[in-house]
């Protein structure tokens, strides 16, 4: 191909509102164009690279036995209605009206087309395992899209569903869907890790995250060095850093603490550690009777040490927040908390309707400091079991650097992660709500045991060029990037040796599958080189009258710009395919 039969629509500086790396050079390189917030035009190199990533995926995918369909990007809002995800979905959900005033949805996922379509297609046992997907356009109305295409409302999407007659069928499928997910980003040269993970608005039992590592990545992964233990922060176990609770030494005392409402306050000003105070998080968890009718909030007091952080998916996952919960009102906290201000609260004397939970590391505190229920008061010396009694205990707080790994072969670590690939066992919990059974060898209905795997593809190439970057701009892994090679002609309008030798390495290179361009812009060497710097293609062949006077041309590699090599002209094409292992 030849630059000048193709669209080059590279940018010499960063768009004002580029916050992050990809976005600046995704839109400088040429590979979208923002149509308005979080929504983008793929341009045609963008759209070269999304094509070899869909490739990759495909492949992997069809390997592991999954079978290609196309589900309306459209759906019908009874089905979302069905299994409650209507309600439960939020303001992601994009819902309108046609002009019968009929609702829909635009599909941000497709758990409901799927099951209602394997309700309907599969009757019989003889028709299991079966894994259908789909690469499709994906709209999520995210509150603040930004990032370019890392968080976008408009994106593509793999995701592909998973059905078997038992529970252990399910896993296999999970475990053929996780092998396959690691493939695909081993293929695409990225650095990632695959974490545990919380399952989130998809809901199911089992998850993995698929993280690929860049500093700027929102999510927070813990992982063990000497071991293969890995989990997204909100789902690493965080243990107690203490070795078990030790015998009261100090009394029960009530000290004032005017004006001190933080424990980083309150820690200096009584001349103890932070390490000995334990902060008070007050949640509530609102109820209604049978008839629907609303019913005062449960009230639930977390305690974590003053150091910690809460973890509110695990907090989520307590008995009486499961449903939902939001954080208590002021009013709701002076009316359980004897009327003191938020800044002043304890577990000691505390309500009966107040539920208490502590987390694991509180829980093996003694002689600690908390709140003491009373404006400008906090006791220090505090006990379980002498001066309150037992609380629930659950793990509550995010883990930090040095903890315990929770599989017992070292510490952990955190470091950041861009998620580009989610797995789920579903179980029944879709088949269950769209009654999705099919006959068993008995003739016997049963649910369809459900699996769900969804890479983000847009977001995928938003991650690879955050980890595939230098201050030129991308430096793509062979495997996706736009061309493999680009071939430089120096003089390209002047010199019919160079156009000449130019075209036979493409030719030859074409002939061997390669996928390459020649740069016939006839622009100045400084220009044309920054601008395939820009854009990341792998290899690049530079021609010059000067070189083919002694018969070689200039090589190249984007990943190593100050390695450049002269090669004769009859070795390039064999040197280029042994580089790329053709």
């Amino acid at each position: 191909m030849r630059a000048s039969q193709f669209y080059i629509s590279t940018l010499k500086e960063a768009p004002a509102d580029a916050e992050i790396a990809s976005q600046e050079y995704s839109i400088r390189a040429g590979l979208i164009k923002r149509l308005a917030a979080g929504v983008y035009i793929s341009m045609p190199m963008g759209l070269r690279v999304g094509r070899k990533v869909q490739q990759i995926v495909r492949e992997e995918m069809e390997r592991a036995g999954a079978i290609e369909l196309a589900l309306p990007v459209v759906q019908p809002a009874e089905l979302w209605k069905e299994t409650g995800r209507w309600e439960k979905y939020g303001p992601e959900l994009l819902r309108f009206k046609d002009r019968h005033d009929r609702e829909f949805v635009i599909q941000p996922t497709s758990e409901e087309v799927i099951t209602d379509l394997a309700r309907n297609e599969i009757t019989s046992w003889r028709q299991l395992p079966v894994n259908f997907y789909q690469i499709r356009t994906k709209f999520r109305d995210e509150r603040r899209p930004r990032f370019g295409v890392m968080r976008a409302r408009e994106f593509t999407m793999k995701d592909a569903y998973s059905f078997d007659r038992t529970a252990e069928g399910a896993s296999e499928s999970y475990d053929k869907m996780y092998a396959a997910y690691q493939r695909i980003f081993t293929r695409m040269g990225l650095t990632f890790r695959a974490v545990r993970a919380d399952t989130g608005s998809i809901g199911g039992d089992r998850s993995h995250e698929f993280q690929v590592i860049a500093d700027i990545g929102e999510d927070v992964i813990a992982y063990c060095p000497d071991s293969d233990y890995a989990a997204n922060i909100e789902l690493a176990d965080a243990s107690s850093v203490l070795d078990g609770r030790q015998a009261p030494a100090q009394e029960l005392v009530k000290q004032a603490t005017p004006g001190k409402e933080k424990c980083e306050d309150v820690a200096p000003f009584l001349g103890i550690k932070l390490t000995d105070c334990v902060k008070s998080i007050v949640l509530a968890a609102d109820r209604k009777d049978e008839k629907g009718n609303p019913l005062p909030a449960q009230i639930v007091l977390l305690l974590l040490r003053a150091d910690h952080e809460l973890n509110e998916v695990k907090a989520g996952k307590l008995e009486e927040l499961k449903e939902g919960f939001r954080f208590a009102t002021e009013a709701e906290i002076a009316a359980h908390f004897n009327g003191a201000d938020p800044g002043s609260l304890g577990p000691v004397g505390v309500h009966d309707d107040v539920v208490v939970y502590a987390d694991f590391t509180v829980a093996d505190m003694s002689d600690f400091c908390c709140g003491a229920n009373e404006t400008g008061f906090h006791y220090t010396g505090v006990n379980f079991v002498r001066d309150l009694a037992e609380p629930k205990v659950a793990d509550l707080r995010n883990v930090v650097d040095g903890d315990r790994s929770p599989d017992g072969k070292g510490t952990l670590r955190l470091q950041r992660g861009i998620e580009v690939g989610h797995v789920f066992y579903l179980g029944t919990k879709y088949s269950k709500s769209l009654n999705a059974t099919f006959l068993d060898e008995n003739g016997k209905p049963q649910l369809l045991e459900m699996g769900c795997y969804g890479i983000g593809v847009t977001r995928l190439i938003g991650a690879t060029i955050e980890q595939c970057h230098d201050d030129k701009g991308i430096i793509w892994p062979e495997s996706i990037a736009p061309f493999e090679c680009v071939i430089c002609p120096m003089n390209w309008g002047k010199s019919e040796t160079v156009r000449e030798t130019a075209m036979q390495i493409h030719d030859a290179l074409q002939a061997r599958g390669v996928d390459v361009i020649v740069d016939d812009r006839d622009l100045r060497a400084g220009v044309m080189f920054a601008d395939w710097e820009l854009i990341g293609v792998p290899h690049r062949i530079t021609i010059g009258d000067r070189g083919l006077k002694t018969g070689e041309v200039e090589y190249v590699s984007r990943a190593k710009m100050d390695e450049k090599q002269m090669i004769k002209v009859d070795e390039i094409v064999d040197a280029i395919c042994a580089k790329l292992g053709r």
